[in-house]
C-alpha cells in the first residue's frame, strides 16, 4: 500500500458543488492533483491553479497514488470503478481508492473485493455537511474499510473534513451515511412544517426562528436550512434529486433488513412530488414549497 506523503499524487473525479471545493483543499495542501469531470469547464479553476486535466477517469487512475471520487449515482460509481477502463482496471498495485459518493453499501463491498484482487485498497467514505462543509473543509466523513487503508488515507481525508470516523469494514461508511440521511429526512419535514405553521398562525417566522433555534429544536436543518427558507433561498447546497436517490437507497436497505421506516417513506413521497414538478435541481430545503402551494 502506498504511504501518503507531500509527494503523493492525488486524483479527483467529480467536481460538482462539493467536489470542486474538496479537490481545491487537496491542491492547496500541496499535493500534485489530477482531475476529471464530465463537464470540462468545471475543472478550469483548479487547472488554472496547477491541477492536471485528464480525459478519462482511467487516465487519472494511471498517474495517481490516491484516487477520490465524488459522483452522482451508484450507476456512475459502478461504471467509474468497475468498467473496462475504470479505476480498478487502471490503478497501479498499492493505490488507494476512496469513494466519497453516497452510494450503495453492497456496491462498496463489491468494489473493495475487486480492488483487493488487484492489490488495491478501497474505502467508502461518504460525507455530510453540504456545500458549506465542503468549502470550509469541515465535512463529517464516514469510512468503511480496513484499519490499514483508513490510516493510509487519513492524511488526505483530513484536508477535507474534521470529523472522520472508521465505522467498520467495506460498506459501513455507506450504511452510516444512510443513518445520516434518514435523520435529515424527517428533520427537514419537521422544519418545513414548523415554519409553515408559524406563517399560518400569523407569526413572524424570523422571530420564531430566533426563539426555537436556540432551544431543544436547534440544529443544522433548522438554523441553517430554515434560515435559507426564510430568505427564499432554494439554491442547492445539495441537490434534491441526489437526496431522493439517497432516500431510495435507504428505503431499499431498510426493506432488506425488514425495518419499517414511515418517516423516511413520507419524506421520499413528498420529495418525489416536488421533483415531478421540476424542483429536482433545487436544494433540499425546497421541500418548503410543498407547504406553500
Amino acid at each position: 500500500m502506498n504511504t501518503v506523503s507531500s509527494n503523493t499524487r492525488v486524483g479527483f473525479i467529480g467536481l460538482g458543488i462539493m467536489g470542486s471545493s474538496m479537490a481545491g483543499h487537496i491542491l492547496a495542501a500541496g499535493y500534485p492533483l489530477n482531475v476529471y469531470n464530465r463537464s470540462r469547464d468545471k475543472a478550469d479553476a483548479l487547472v488554472a491553479k496547477g491541477a492536471v486535466w485528464h480525459a478519462t477517469p482511467g487516465e487519472v487512475a494511471a498517474v495517481s497514488d490516491v484516487v477520490i471520487t465524488m459522483l452522482g449515482y451508484p450507476h456512475d460509481v459502478e461504471q467509474v470503478y468497475l468498467g473496462d477502463d475504470g479505476l480498478v482496471a487502471r490503478s497501479a498495485p498499492g493505490a488507494i481508492l476512496i469513494d466519497m459518493t453516497t452510494s450503495s453499501p453492497a456496491l462498496a463491498e463489491r468494489i473493495a473485493e475487486q480492488a483487493a484482487q488487484k492489490g488495491l485498497q478501497a474505502i467508502d467514505a461518504p460525507v455530510s455537511g453540504g456545500d458549506a462543509g465542503a468549502r470550509d473543509a469541515k465535512l463529517a466523513i464516514m469510512v468503511g474499510g480496513s484499519q490499514a487503508a483508513f490510516h493510509a488515507a487519513l492524511p488526505v481525508l483530513q484536508k477535507m473534513g474534521t470529523n472522520i470516523v472508521l465505522q467498520g469494514g467495506p460498506g459501513a461508511g455507506q450504511h452510516t451515511k444512510m443513518c445520516n440521511q434518514i435523520v435529515i429526512a424527517s428533520t427537514i419535514v419537521g422544519v418545513c412544517e414548523g415554519l409553515a405553521y408559524a406563517d399560518k398562525a400569523g407569526l413572524d417566522p424570523d422571530t420564531v426562528l430566533k426563539s426555537i433555534g436556540g432551544g431543544a429544536a436547534s440544529g443544522f436543518q433548522l438554523n441553517v436550512m430554515g434560515g435559507r427558507i426564510l430568505q427564499n433561498n432554494f439554491a442547492p447546497g445539495f441537490y434534491m434529486e441526489h437526496f431522493i436517490k439517497d432516500l431510495g437507497i435507504a428505503l431499499a436497505e431498510a426493506a432488506r433488513m425488514q425495518l419499517d421506516m414511515p418517516g423516511l417513506a413520507l419524506a421520499k413521497k413528498l420529495y418525489d412530488q416536488l421533483a415531478a414538478e421540476g424542483y429536482g435541481r433545487s436544494g433540499t430545503q425546497a421541500l418548503y414549497k410543498y407547504y406553500k402551494k
